[in-house]
């Protein structure tokens, strides 16, 4: 039986160093590979040159390189969004984003082939989870991005693409050492956002971390019963254990919480859920206003939800003493919405692929 080689874009410069040394190599070894990946973005140990044919053929033999690789690209004409569709070394296939803004270009990455938390607006839902992304795989969309645009690098990312960041929680954490490696993408982690549906024990595990990151929890609702219709996530952690978990987070990290709010019509948009919201979040952030992010809920098919008037109920928010903006809308004519791409991509192939 052939045995099982590691995937060496997913480990750290300490991982790798250890992992050389076993082998008899120097540690200045894996500073050089380290950089052929991280910065050269050299995939395949053959194209290492300053490295012995020996040498890449023993590492050949222990490790692989598998980055996504792009299927599709849809170019937005209404903005400079861009949509990718990125298969996996296994066939699975996540989606992508790369966003232009004035302050710089953002990736939004997928951290799940799939997810499992079951959101009713969310067009990943029906499908389920495959599996988890491993570290490299989550850094290669954004190594993907970079080598599309190589003029327009990758200035900030959110994890806010198909699946929970805080479900593949030891990955993400991997992936987050990778990209603020000094030796390779060197990334602030300020300019980093991580989405997350409210998984209250890892929002206070992550608090523990000491990263400068910033959270952003998806709310939708401030009432338990409208919001556990929308997120089955509630239903384990009500709202009362999120907001105190978003309190704690704050209290450790001093980084104020920010929340998503997919504004949908005749569901959350009633002066009653803007006067709940407000009830919510205003003792959460002494001293400070609580900050929404408003988004029209996409129109995925199947769900039978429209787009609520974001712009009024920011309004309605603004008499709660809740900052609110309205995120602007990017690529809506190519489905920039997380999960459409990869869903219209599995009917064609009649599911995923494994």
């Amino acid at each position: 039986m052939e045995q099982q080689k590691t995937d060496i874009l997913s480990m750290t410069l300490p991982e790798l160093t250890a992992a050389l040394r076993a082998m008899g190599a120097p540690a200045f070894r894996a500073k050089q590979i380290f950089r052929w990946m991280h910065v050269q973005r050299v995939f395949d140990f053959a194209g290492m040159t300053d490295i012995s044919k020996q040498f890449q053929a023993e590492l050949d033999g222990r490790f692989c390189i598998n980055p996504p690789k792009i299927a599709q690209k849809l170019a937005s004409s209404l903005d400079d969004t861009v949509k990718y569709l990125c298969t996996l070394h296994d066939g699975s296939c996540v989606e992508t984003v790369r966003m232009v803004y004035r302050h710089g270009v953002t990736a939004c990455i997928s951290t799940q082939v799939g997810c499992r938390m079951g959101c009713a607006f969310c067009a990943s839902a029906p499908l389920g989870l495959v599996r988890s992304l491993t570290p490299a795989e989550m850094l290669g969309q954004i190594y993907a991005l970079d080598a599309d645009f190589p003029e327009q690098p990758v200035t900030g990312v959110v994890l806010m693409g198909i699946g929970e960041p805080l479900d593949n929680y030891d990955n993400v954490m991997q992936l987050l050492r990778l990209l603020s490696a000094p030796e390779g993408r060197n990334m602030s982690l300020r300019h980093v956002t991580l989405s997350t549906c409210g998984l209250v024990p890892r929002i206070r595990q992550l608090a523990g971390e000491g990263l400068p990151l910033t959270l952003s929890v998806s709310l939708h609702a401030a009432e338990d019963g409208k919001r556990s219709a929308l997120m089955p996530v509630n239903r384990a952690y009500p709202l009362r254990e999120l907001l105190d978990a978003c309190a704690e987070y704050f209290r450790v990290t001093g980084r104020r919480v920010t929340f998503e709010y997919a504004v949908i019509a005749g569901k959350n948009d009633t002066d009653a859920d803007a006067a709940s919201l407000g009830r919510a979040l205003r003792p959460l952030f002494p001293q400070q206003r609580p900050h929404v992010n408003l988004i029209p809920v996409n129109p995925v098919q199947g769900t039978g939800f429209a787009a609520g008037h974001a712009a009024e109920f920011q309004k309605k928010l603004e008499k709660q003493g809740i900052n609110a903006t309205v995120r602007r809308t990017l690529g809506a004519d190519i489905e920039a919405a997380c999960g459409q791409l990869r869903r219209n991509s599995l009917k064609g192939q009649g599911g995923e692929q494994h």
